[in-house]
């Protein structure tokens, strides 16, 4: 009878989990702006938070855009350049995924694209949901750039 019950719990426990709907809030933030919308999201939404961390931080000299020879400027020209992450996440157990980046050249900087290539085979079938901070551009290239580069996910914007 033990074994029947504890069966029974286990079943119940893992119905219970699959009709809870689960979703995540991954960002990469060079300053703490995206950072901050990323936790307001989060809590918004009661998901789980994830940074998207480079494995050398980037320094205020690296984010001089100005400079052509910065790192940001430099990762920008090249579109094959791909930043190294510290770490990823697992998020095959999450239904819905927000992402949310600085805008960078008008897109997303190529750490998003280092995550995504990461991740590809796991954000298949879920709903990506974009949001982005920005100085003055708007998130319409960067979303066009990813629809372009990741045909086979669904990205959308998150307003």
């Amino acid at each position: 009878m033990k074994r029947l019950t504890l069966a029974a719990i286990m079943l119940l426990t893992a119905l219970g989990m699959m009709a809870e709907k689960k979703c995540i809030v991954v960002y990469f933030s060079a300053t703490g702006t995206t950072a901050k919308l990323a936790k307001e999201i989060a809590k918004d939404k009661d998901a789980a938070l994830w940074e998207i961390v480079p494995a050398e931080p980037y320094t205020d000299a690296d984010l001089d855009w100005r400079n052509k020879q910065s790192r940001s400027s430099l990762e920008m020209a090249d579109p094959e350049e791909r930043p190294m992450i510290k770490m990823c996440t697992n998020i095959m157990p999450y239904e819905e995924v927000y992402l949310g980046f600085p805008i960078w050249w008008g897109i997303c900087p190529r750490i998003i694209d280092s995550w995504l290539e990461n991740n590809v085979e796991m954000l298949e079938g879920k709903p990506i949901h974009l949001f982005c901070t920005s100085g003055g551009s708007g998130i319409d290239g960067a979303v066009t750039y990813l629809k372009k580069g990741y045909p086979s996910l669904k990205f959308d914007i998150k307003k």
